[in-house]
């Protein structure tokens, strides 16, 4: 699907995956591989930005025909679970600014609520990560999209970025924002009778926060 970008299934990257499913995998480990895939997926996110074409003279007194970063970037992140992939974010990223939107959903209604945002005050000139774990029915997301939209933010200026994801909420979310961005670690099977995303791997951000 155009604009849904999903990594490499390598062997390392299923062996992380199979870790962080595992219900037997305890918080420390839990953490330590999530982060792991976290960093790739930024790493990747960033590759969507665009770049300037920049000519250089390296330490060998050579030319090179090089590139730079264009434009500014801020990270947002869906609390809670959003908060997880922070520090991946801050890793790669040096000083970068970061919101925060949250969204709690209606466990009866599977209904998004926007409770509370804080965001830079310049958001509209920057490319935004959005980050978020998990895409499931893809309603928190659209409602975080919706916030920052009317923040001025341009819809193709926005990547989402998330572990895993379902159909279903990617049919939602690009059918409701076809100009955003999807990169994920894995397409799942689907929605159970709960709106949760099977097989899965659990509560992202109470078995990464330990609650």
């Amino acid at each position: 699907m155009r604009n849904v970008f999903v990594l490499k299934q390598t062997s390392q990257l299923k062996a992380l995956y199979t870790i962080i499913r595992d219900r037997n995998t305890g918080g420390d480990d839990f953490i330590f591989y999530s982060d792991r895939i976290i960093r790739i997926l930024i790493e990747q996110a960033l590759d969507l930005l665009p770049v300037n074409h920049k000519k250089i003279i390296t330490s060998t007194n050579e030319k090179f025909d090089g590139v730079s970063f264009k434009g500014e970037i801020c990270a947002v992140s869906i609390m809670r679970a959003g908060e997880s992939m922070e520090k991946g974010v801050r890793e790669v990223c040096k000083k970068i600014r970061i919101g925060k939107i949250l969204i709690q959903r209606d466990e009866k209604t599977a209904k998004p609520h926007l409770i509370y945002s804080k965001l830079p005050h310049d958001l509209s000139k920057r490319y935004i990560l959005l980050l978020d774990p998990m895409l499931a029915t893809g309603g928190s997301v659209c409602t975080a999209i919706e916030v920052l939209k009317k923040k001025n933010v341009p819809e193709d200026k926005i990547i989402f970025i998330n572990l895993l994801a379902c159909p279903e909420g990617i049919n939602h979310l690009m059918k409701t924002f076809p100009k955003i961005k999807i990169i994920t670690g894995v397409i799942d099977k689907g929605l159970n009778s709960k709106s949760y995303v099977v097989p899965g791997l659990g509560d992202f951000g109470d078995r990464y926060f330990g609650t």
